[in-house]
């Protein structure tokens, strides 16, 4: 089996108890947290090597490790073999700054994402920016069209004898 497939089966396992999944994550955000640290200090220094190598690197488990990976995937700039990697696995963590700040408030880690660690990298007034940015960039602007409007598909009808009529195919991009 694969560290990957191992890391989930404990990480997302729904035999423990509410309590046990919950220490568990816990106890793993507080790791993944200091092994951010130590990347955000060192930016630009190439971290890479066997996956048990750099677990002992940051004091975590394999397995943890795999989590970590999983968790960072998205946001390097070169990508890892993680769906078959095992502990002797090279991997690197090199990662695009802007991108995991923007994945870290995507996925809502405040606890990552306002390490003082980052204000290394981008002062404040960036890490603002970033983070409105981001936020905002999932925000949906829906058309909201009015039953005596015209309607949009320029049929010259108004909208409720038209496209607002009920059974009708509703208009991409607008809500009845």
């Amino acid at each position: 089996m694969a560290l990957l497939e191992d890391w989930k089966s404990v990480a997302y396992n729904q035999n423990q108890s509410q309590y046990s999944l919950q220490e568990f994550w816990d106890d793993y955000f507080e790791k993944e947290k200091n092994v951010y640290k130590v990347l955000l200090r060192d930016f630009g220094k190439p971290y890479k090597g066997t996956v048990s190598a750099l677990a002992e690197t940051f004091g975590i488990t394999n397995l943890e490790m795999a989590g970590f990976l999983d968790g960072i995937q998205e946001s390097l700039k070169v990508e890892n073999p993680i769906d078959t990697m095992d502990e002797m696995t090279e991997v690197n963590l090199d990662f695009d700054k802007e991108k995991l700040f923007r994945n870290m408030v995507d996925a809502k880690a405040e606890w990552l994402y306002t390490l003082p660690e980052w204000d290394l990298i981008y002062d404040k007034e960036t890490q603002k920016e970033l983070i409105r940015d981001q936020k905002q960039s999932h925000t949906v602007h829906v058309k909201k069209i009015g039953r005596n409007d015209p309607c949009p598909c320029g049929s010259g009808k108004k909208y409720k004898y038209c496209h607002g009529r009920p059974g009708a195919e509703p208009l991409p991009g607008y809500t009845k």
